[in-house]
């Protein structure tokens, strides 16, 4: 990004800047990491539940050591943990630091001592997990321009190469980590080797990557899998036993970003078009098999209403309020299906959130009571905030997200005297028994007759949603905020809005 003004590291990262500035709330609240021991694992109260990790925007940093890259780029895989693991270079804190300048990186991203902090914490915190996802953003931010100031004479194909083996480095660490669980991980905005935002639809870079993605399937869906990842970076896989009948489908939604084009830089629609057609037609085939869902993205559906206010948009005039997808078209046809998809998985913003995907009255998509969607917070500490995991508890039965709990880390660097804790408990905080569309719309009601943030529901969203308390924050546009958790296309959002007393 070419600007005489300092980049931000993220699109909410910018949002949050630019409100500050403009809204003129800097004041902060911070609240170190819980002391109490962390909870076990399973709950009595789900009996014989699956337990699962939930993570995301691991934006792991190879040039955190700048006088180790040369060396990884010559290296296989297979060497790179090694090379890592070894003691520093020399000024390795000051050369990072101008690498961190030249590049106008807002923040630091995930350090190899904090990649391998936040493995041992989930081995420990959730030992019987069956299975991982990864909700896209493997590498860190401003790749490109790092890479580029320590191997100026490198040329593409070695870019894509070093690009490549830092995400099959994230996913093999996982797998070596969490060796009896099954991972299954999207591409984000950042995972490309021509820019953030930026990838081509059936393109050399995502045949490269496609095996280490599949990695770790059964035979016969690894097979599929490689294929269509291959094509747009999405793929079918079912959830490990004892999840019956439940398939997860992973999609590559950079492509329906607003901000996407090809590595050329022009608009290419094609990459979107193939992944919802693929999406419909898996989510009719489930249907008519009878079969519970998951769906995973990076990029998630709806108002963005960050940015919205930060922009101060006056949706209740002529203003249309920012969105984080170029089109309604995902949303819609998730809730077309929301018969069978118990659980949608997204993250980018690095935050702790819920939205609910309610049928649109409109297009008359949709039966039941709605898509719960569950945004992972970030293991990237660069927006400040504390980094985090999440351990799922699901019934197996219907495959229904039942709890979870969110663990942060005591530090971001991932030193030694790193502790990774409970944040909070979903079920003992907001005193559902489920993650699911009923609950949610039950909690998100409340928060609306709750303009003033004052009840003990909202107060606990406030504090949880960034990963170390941020009250005033949120608190500032709470009721803008609330009416987009569960209206995700324009008209919906603005009734709500205006309707809501500004504050």
């Amino acid at each position: 990004m070419k600007s005489s003004r300092r980049p931000c590291a993220g699109k909410l990262e910018c949002a949050r800047s630019t409100s500050v500035a403009v809204l003129c709330f800097a004041v902060f609240l911070a609240k170190p990491a819980s002391s109490a021991a962390p909870a076990p694992a399973a709950k009595t109260a789900h009996g014989a539940s699956v337990h699962a990790l939930l993570v995301s925007d691991i934006h792991f940093e190879p040039f955190w050591d700048p006088g180790k890259v040369q060396h990884l780029a010559a290296a296989p895989v297979s060497r790179w943990k090694s090379i890592l693991a070894s003691p520093p270079s020399p000024n390795r804190d000051a050369q990072f630091k101008a690498l961190q300048q030249k590049c106008s990186t807002r923040g630091e991203d995930t350090s190899y001592p904090l990649y391998t902090s936040s493995l041992r914490a989930m081995q420990k915190t959730a030992p019987d997990a069956r299975f991982v996802t990864v909700s896209g953003d493997l590498i860190s931010h401003a790749f490109s321009c790092k890479y580029g100031a320590l191997l100026p004479q490198a040329d593409p194909n070695a870019y894509r190469s070093f690009v490549a083996k830092s995400i099959q480095f994230v996913l093999e660490e996982l797998r070596a980590a969490l060796p009896n669980a099954r991972i299954y991980a999207a591409l984000g905005n950042n995972d490309s080797d021509c820019g953030d935002y930026k990838l081509d639809e059936n393109g050399s870079f995502l045949s490269d990557i496609s095996q280490p993605f599949a990695a770790g399937l059964p035979p016969a869906a690894r097979v599929n899998a490689a294929l269509t990842f291959a094509d747009a970076g999405y793929y079918s896989a079912s959830l490990p036993a004892p999840l019956g009948h439940t398939r997860l489908l992973v999609l590559d939604d950079t492509f329906m970003s607003r901000r996407y084009t090809a590595c050329s830089g022009k608009a290419d629609p094609a990459g979107a078009d193939v992944q919802i057609a693929w999406l419909r037609a898996q989510l009719a085939s489930a249907r008519e098999n009878q079969e519970h869902v998951w769906v995973m993205g990076h990029i998630p559906p709806g108002i963005d209403p960050y940015s919205t206010a930060a922009k101060l948009r006056n949706v209740c005039a002529s203003a249309t309020p920012e969105m984080f997808l170029s089109s309604d078209e995902l949303p819609h046809l998730l809730a077309e299906y929301d018969d069978i998809i118990q659980l949608a998985l997204f993250a980018y913003t690095h935050m702790d959130e819920m939205r609910l995907l309610k049928p649109d009255s409109d297009t008359g998509a949709g039966s039941g009571p709605g898509v719960p969607l569950k945004f992972v917070p970030s293991i990237s500490p660069i927006n400040g905030n504390s980094p985090s995991f999440v351990v799922a508890t699901i019934d197996p039965s219907s495959a229904v997200l039942a709890d979870y709990r969110v663990i942060a880390a005591s530090r971001s660097d991932g030193a030694p005297s790193t502790a990774w804790l409970e944040e909070y408990d979903y079920d003992a905080t907001y005193r559902q028994r489920a993650f699911d569309a009923p609950a949610l719309t039950k909690l998100f009601a409340g928060f609306a007759q709750d303009p003033a943030a004052s009840t003990e529901a909202s107060e606990a969203y406030l504090r949880n949603y960034f990963v170390r308390d941020r009250s005033l924050e949120l608190r500032f546009f709470w009721p803008q905020y609330v009416c987009a958790l569960s209206a995700y296309s324009t008209e919906p959002y603005k009734t709500c809005r205006c309707a809501t007393p500004a504050q």
